[in-house]
C-alpha cells in the first residue's frame, strides 16, 4: 500500500471528496494544514461543496506532471515506487495525527468566534447606552419645549384677558363721551313715596326695605349659567363685563360683544341701559338674565 495523499489524508479524516478536491486546489496544494484552515474558515459557506470549473487533476496531485514528479515533494504530493509503503499501524497514527489537528482547528475557531461574539455583545451594550441617553437627552428636550409652549400660552392668555379689559374700558370712555358723560356714576333719583294708605289707627304702615346687594344669575347660550353678587348701585355694564371674562370661550378668539335680556317679563337691555344702576334697573334683590349675541345695529 502507498503512502496516504494529501487527498486521501483528508477523505480518511470525514471531510467529502469534492470539499477536500477543492481545498487542495484553492489552496495551491500547500498541503494539508493550509487544506484544513480553508475548509474550517469556509465550513458555512452555501458554495463550499460547488465543483471549481476547471479540472484539478494535475493540482490535486493525482496525474502529476514529470517536472511535478521530478521537483521536491510537498506534504500532500505522491511518493514514488521506491518508498515504503505504511503499515496499517502507521496509517492509523498518521490519521489521529490528523484528526488531533483537526480538533485543534475547531478549538482555535472556537476561540476565536468567542472572542468575536464578545466583542459583539460589547459592541451592542454600547450602542445601547448610547441609544438610551440619545433617547433621554430626546425627552429632556421635549420636556422643555413643552413647558415653553404653555408658559408662551399662558402669556398669551393673560394678554388676551388684558385686551379684553382695555377693549371694554375703551368701549366705557367712548359711552361716557358720546352721552356726555357717565351717567351710572350719578346717583340715581331717590324713588317716589308712594301716597299714604289709609290704615286702622292699630296698624302701622309697611316700611320699605333698602337692599346694599343684589344676585345676579346669568344663562349662558350653552346651558350653563353664572352667578356673582353685585353692589345695588353698579352699573349694568359691571354685569356684563363680568360675564365676557367668565363665559367659556377661547381668550383671544375674537369674542362677540354680548346682549344681556331679562327673563320675565322679556326685555332687552340697550346701550344706555348699560350706564344705569342695578336698583334702578328693578334687578336687586335678585335676577335671572340671559346671554344672547348681540345683534348689529
Amino acid at each position: 500500500m502507498a503512502e496516504l495523499t494529501a487527498l486521501e489524508s483528508l477523505i480518511e479524516m470525514g471531510f467529502p471528496k469534492g470539499r477536500a478536491e477543492k481545498a487542495l486546489a484553492l489552496t495551491g496544494n500547500q498541503g494539508i494544514e493550509a487544506a484544513m484552515d480553508w475548509l474550517m474558515e469556509h465550513e458555512d459557506d452555501p458554495d463550499v461543496d460547488e465543483p471549481l470549473a476547471s479540472p484539478l487533476g494535475h493540482v490535486l496531485g493525482r496525474e502529476p506532471t514529470p517536472s511535478e514528479q521530478g521537483g521536491p515533494k510537498g506534504p500532500g504530493s505522491a511518493v514514488g515506487e521506491g518508498k515504503p509503503v505504511l503499515t496499517e499501524e502507521e496509517r492509523q497514527e498518521q490519521t489521529k495525527r490528523m484528526l488531533e489537528l483537526v480538533a485543534q482547528k475547531q478549538r482555535e475557531r472556537e476561540e476565536r468566534e468567542e472572542r468575536e461574539a464578545l466583542e459583539r455583545e460589547r459592541q451592542r451594550r454600547r450602542q445601547g447606552q448610547e441609544l438610551s441617553a440619545a433617547r433621554q437627552r430626546l425627552q429632556e428636550d421635549e420636556m422643555r419645549r413643552a413647558a415653553e409652549e404653555r408658559k408662551r400660552e399662558k402669556a398669551e392668555e393673560l394678554a388676551a384677558r388684558q385686551r379684553v379689559r382695555e377693549k371694554i374700558e375703551r368701549d366705557k370712555a367712548e359711552r361716557a363721551k358720546k352721552y356726555g358723560g357717565n351717567v351710572g356714576s350719578q346717583p340715581s333719583p331717590p324713588a317716589a313715596e308712594p301716597d299714604p294708605v289709609p290704615s286702622s289707627p292699630s296698624r302701622e304702615p309697611p316700611i320699605k326695605r333698602e337692599y346694599d346687594q343684589c344676585r345676579i344669575q346669568v344663562r349662558l347660550p350653552d346651558g350653563t349659567s353664572l352667578t356673582q353678587t353685585f353692589r345695588a348701585r353698579e352699573q349694568l355694564a359691571a354685569v356684563r363685563l363680568y360675564v365676557e371674562l367668565h363665559r367659556g370661550e377661547e381668550p383671544g378668539g375674537g369674542q362677540d360683544p354680548v346682549q344681556l335680556l331679562s327673563g320675565f317679563p322679556r326685555r332687552a337691555f340697550s346701550e344706555a341701559d348699560m350706564e344705569r344702576p342695578l336698583q334702578e334697573l328693578g334687578l336687586v334683590p335678585s335676577a335671572v338674565l340671559i346671554v344672547a349675541k348681540k345683534c348689529p345695529s
